[in-house]
């Protein structure tokens, strides 16, 4: 922990370090440390494989102006006469954008430029970013989020399975998290003119 603290070494070698260190500690018998390491390795492996992947996804969409692109051809589709309403639409687009991409790619890539084009209806950044959060609980369920893999993986639930079950639920969330945030004014449900 002094080390973590201090960042003596790179985190990553330090949980190595680590990890050999209580291996060697908790199971001294060498067959029995080759078990343990056996009956994790499938949760290890998929979960480091979709890092990976969402990494190589994240960097091409950000890499190739892909994620601008996107975000422009959003603002494209919305009608002027919605632009006042440009907090909630990110809202609630946030749901799909979040699970199918990256919160990086959304968050650096997407939420930029529709914050932009809402600062000319007087809504804030800081209102688009809160408005943006909505959808997390949604974001959860992307195949996109390692830490899901391994928490159904270790309750013995198929992934398809969680999702079916969860989506709906986790909408609700999103939509009570919006009503509480309009609300309590933390966005406008309509923008002034700037």
């Amino acid at each position: 922990m002094v080390s973590l603290v201090m960042g003596i070494l790179p985190l990553p070698v330090l949980f190595m370090i680590a990890f050999a260190v209580a291996l060697i500690i908790n199971y001294p018998n060498l067959a029995e440390q080759r078990r343990r390491v056996a009956q994790h390795a499938g949760n290890v492996l998929s979960v480091v494989s979709l890092i990976f992947a969402a990494g190589i996804f994240t960097g091409l969409l950000s890499g190739t102006g892909m994620g601008a692109a996107m975000s422009r051809s959003l603002l494209a589709v919305i009608p002027d006469a919605m632009g006042p309403y440009l907090a909630g639409i990110t809202a609630l687009v946030s749901l799909p954008f979040t699970f199918f991409m990256s919160n990086d790619a959304f968050y650096f890539g997407v939420l930029p430029i529709l914050s932009e084009a809402a600062q000319g209806y007087g809504i804030s950044p800081v209102e688009m970013a809160r408005a943006s959060l909505i959808g997390q609980p949604v974001h959860l369920l992307s195949p996109l989020v390692p830490s899901t893999y391994l928490l159904v993986g270790l309750a013995g639930v198929e992934f398809g399975d969680h999702q079916r079950y969860s989506l709906k639920w986790a909408t609700m969330v999103c939509m009570v998290m919006l009503a509480a945030a309009l609300a309590f004014g933390l966005f406008p449900l309509v923008g002034g003119v700037a």
